[in-house]
């Protein structure tokens, strides 16, 4: 059967399968009408025409299941006053709508279509307004022929608009040309959409394009779980899975990729314990990959020759050549005296041995000192008049940094002035200035980040890398803070004593015993920061949830609500982030004018987190903040991050998801007051000891675990962490010489620079 129907409201949509229950209006029909089915990105006022079939429903009674829709213009006053109404023309609210179609009445479209200048007679439309609407209908009719085009080849309609900002007028002619470079061009479409299209299109199964395409995606997505490079073999069985196609094809592919320089392969010598004797393994990276660890291990090790170029250094230098005492550094106790502070012995060697340093690494849990130490170093270099530079990967990392010590410090990417399309403006070329630079949260620095970080940073600069070896490793490809301590080049201070005033904080001491294998201390009190509240149902544990956020916590402690930050182990699930926004949105925030994107409505006052790197807006994966305005008539909301404000488009809402949950993984390097988390084997897949432990120390004054003590036991119990493939390591211990590192850095050139892909 055929319906067609205005769009009257949205009851119901799931983004992850684009399933949506709407209420629309059909010819003949006195009430609303439920249409179900696949009908994701149909907005407010559109007019469809749907294929389907009646269905009743035991619950929901009577309903039209769509098998197929389209979008079309609609022919009555009413039916133009919604769609013009529903925000798809940026320029056109409900307001001006309603004027417009009043003055042209069933004329409207016609006249936008082809006597635009003619809105200059409606009351309140001026020239700009005029030219705003013209590139909105233009715009859209071009984004139809997309969403068409698309459909009738069995692809969602939530990624027309997507395709239609990469490639404007000519998505569909390249689309067809070659539908796997959406793959690489679009964010959110993966391989398996591309590979879709490309079928519908008459691409052959072992055509070379598909082959290629396919071994690229299966090499991006072991990036995506932190390898640097895929193991020759591990890569040829993930792609035949992938492609259901010949290994023997697969390796004449790649050997061709192989030659084309679009894949690199380098071999691997390590002594493995278990067989007793030398393995080799073929390790295969993606160019910007393979650049990068090279560019990061050169980087390191050039800063470790080359003497600091302050007066610091020149100084300890003379003063151990007459003492011929080579451990000769600062005097630690004058710096307790300014600071006020006094340091164990571990400590101030740390502040002695950072002064002599040109790489330093300090690391430790929480409670142990790490921001009274690196207070320590700053006071040491201040006092030897040296320059000192702040950073931090995320910008509440370098806000807290900021706090901790007085002095300004930067995110990484402000730090080197990203500036779009050109990539970062402080490089080799044009070095940062200073005498040291200190980076703190270094775990969550991932390598293609790391080797930016070290061109920028001239060879007679000095460095300190500052992290908790424990946590989590960076979201992004590789374990850069792991390798360089491992690789045994350059000086390490661990701090392990948790001092009185942190003993006092069962979030520290639990934190630790997690880390040292042991159950938390979970026995609540009126007194604690640490509680545990038993939930086994993931509904039930929800709910419970729910309650503390909106009502119990804030009550008790008298912080609001948008100070408490739920974290999950996991995105899916009742439990889960995307469910937990779902409840937590309708509980805090759940009335006022949104704008409604993929399933979702974003409202003045939610919390939100960008999901990918904007540079042109200066906001990053990870970055919180909250909608302070929503213009529905613009169909655009700004968002407040860290005291800057930033506005999104109706087509950019895509990169926003609600925050008030967020998985533990993007809460790296946050601190928040209050943390309610979940620990339930739902969870299961991604129970481990690291991510418990890394959860734990983003709180700050209150945390609440909800869930079962066999979910907790299993998470402590489990440190079968994956190994990620990477040779950062192995490149720092060769000690390669001088004049191989100068021709090295020469090959790797920019490589990988300021490109964000599936694996930035």
């Amino acid at each position: 059967m055929k319906l067609r129907c205005v769009v009257e409201r949205i009851t119901y949509q799931n983004p992850e399968n684009g399933y949506s229950v709407l209420k629309v209006r059909v010819k003949g029909y006195q009430d609303l009408v439920p249409l179900v089915g696949n009908l994701l990105d149909a907005a407010v006022g559109s007019v469809l025409l749907v294929d389907g079939n009646w269905k009743i429903d035991g619950k929901y009674g009577r309903q039209f299941l769509a098998e197929r829709w389209e979008e079309t213009m609609p022919a009555t006053v009413y039916g133009m006053e919604k769609y013009l109404g529903s925000g798809l023309i940026k320029g056109v609210g409900p307001r001006f709508a309603k004027r417009i179609v009043g003055h042209f009445g069933t004329d409207t479209l016609e006249v936008i279509e082809t006597e635009i200048e003619r809105l200059l007679e409606i009351p309140g439309i001026g020239r700009r307004r005029v030219e705003q609407i013209r590139e909105g209908w233009e715009r859209q009719k071009e984004i139809k022929n997309v969403m068409l085009f698309l459909q009738d080849h069995g692809v969602s309609t939530a990624f027309a608009a997507r395709i239609y900002r990469q490639y404007g007028n000519e998505s569909i002619a390249k689309v067809k040309e070659n539908p796997f470079r959406l793959a690489d061009d679009v964010w959110g479409i993966g391989f398996k959409t591309a590979d879709g299209i490309a079928e519908g299109l008459g691409f052959g199964k072992e055509s070379f394009v598909r082959l290629r395409s396919g071994i690229m995606y299966a090499l991006s997505r072991l990036a995506d779980e932190g390898h640097v490079y895929g193991e020759r073999e591990q890569l040829l069985k993930k792609a035949a899975e992938l492609l259901e196609a010949d290994e023997s094809v697969l390796v004449m592919t790649m050997d061709q990729m192989l030659k084309d320089r679009d894949l690199i392969l380098e071999t691997k010598i390590v002594f493995d314990e278990s067989v007793g004797d030398e393995v080799r393994t073929d390790a295969v990276y993606l160019p910007p990959f393979y650049f990068a660890e090279i560019g990061a291990a050169n980087g390191l090790l050039r800063l470790k020759r080359e003497p600091a170029g302050d007066r610091l250094w020149a100084r300890l230098e003379q003063a151990r050549t007459e003492t011929g005492n080579p451990e000769l550094s600062v005097d630690v106790s004058r710096i307790e005296k300014q600071l006020q502070m006094t340091y164990d012995e571990t400590q101030a060697e740390a502040i002695r041995l950072a002064a002599r340093s040109k790489v330093m690494i300090l690391t430790g849990g929480p409670g142990t000192g790490k921001t009274t130490v690196t207070q320590g170093i700053i006071a040491a270099f201040r006092a030897g008049g040296l320059k000192i530079l702040l950073a931090a990967p995320t910008g509440r990392a370098a806000k807290r940094m900021t706090e901790a010590t007085g002095l300004p410090a930067k995110t990484i990417h402000r730090l080197l002035e990203f500036k779009p399309p050109g990539g970062y403006q402080k490089n080799e070329e044009q070095p940062l200035e200073g005498d040291v630079l200190i980076v703190d949260e270094c775990s969550m620095i991932d390598l293609i980040l790391m080797n930016s970080l070290l061109k920028a940073v001239p060879g007679r600069m000095r460095l300190i890398l500052v992290g908790d070896i424990d946590q989590l490793p960076s979201v992004g490809a590789g374990n850069v803070l792991r390798d360089v301590i491992d690789s045994g080049q350059f000086p390490v201070v661990r701090l392990t004593r948790i001092f009185r005033q942190a003993r006092e904080s069962r979030i520290v001491m639990n934190a630790h015993r997690i880390n040292g294998g042991q159950m938390p201390d979970i026995s609540n009190g009126r007194n604690a920061d640490f509680f545990f509240i038993e939930k086994e149902d993931p509904e039930e544990a929800a709910g419970e949830i729910v309650d503390l956020v909106r009502r119990r916590l804030p009550r008790y402690y008298q912080v609001p609500s948008s100070r408490i930050q739920v974290l999950t182990p996991m995105q899916r699930g009742a439990a889960g982030a995307a469910g937990m926004n779902l409840s937590l949105q309708e509980a805090l925030n759940p009335d006022g004018q949104g704008l409604r994107r993929s399933g979702m409505v974003f409202r003045q006052n939610d919390k939100v987190m960008q999901i990918k790197n904007n540079y042109d807006k200066e906001v990053f994966n990870g970055d919180i903040g909250t909608i302070d305005s929503v213009n529905p008539e613009g169909r655009t909301l700004t968002v407040l991050f860290d005291e800057r404000h930033v506005e999104y488009e109706s087509a950019e809402l895509d990169e926003l998801v609600h925050a008030y949950a967020v998985t533990i993984h993007k809460a790296q390097g946050s601190e928040y007051p209050v943390v309610v988390m979940p620990v339930l084997m739902s969870h299961f897949v991604m129970l481990q000891r690291n991510l418990i432990y890394t959860g734990i120390t983003r709180a700050k004054k209150i945390l609440v675990l909800v869930g079962t003590r066999k979910a907790l036991a299993y998470a402590v119990r489990n440190v079968t962490v994956t190994r990620r493939n990477t040779m950062l390591k192995e490149r720092l211990a060769k000690e390669l010489p001088a004049s191989s590192i100068a021709r090295t850095e020469k090959a790797a050139g920019p490589a990988g620079e300021g490109k964000e892909g599936k694996n930035g």
